[in-house]
């Protein structure tokens, strides 16, 4: 079995802001920038899809997205292990 090192956050009961700070001090390396009230959280969820952990999964383009949860929600059901059992 593949061990997949990318995880996102869950985003419900989060504000974008502290949900996207979260994220940006999991990933601190990668130097995302720190979300304030005026960022884009498209703009931001792009560089977060560009991560090397990201790309090379298939994760939602914050482009089919009206809403910032919606689209974090989906980046969780796409990255995170299901914890659903198969059998």
């Amino acid at each position: 079995m593949a061990l997949n090192p990318a995880q996102i956050y869950d985003p419900r009961h989060h504000t974008f802001e502290s949900w996207a700070s979260l994220m940006c001090e999991l990933y601190a390396a990668q130097n995302l920038e720190i979300p304030t009230v005026f960022t884009d959280w498209k703009s931001w969820g792009n560089g977060l899809n560009a991560i090397d952990v990201f790309s090379n999964e298939a994760t939602p383009r914050t482009d089919q997205y009206n809403d910032w949860l919606s689209w974090a929600e989906a980046m969780v059901a796409a990255v995170n292990p299901s914890t659903q059992s198969t059998s």
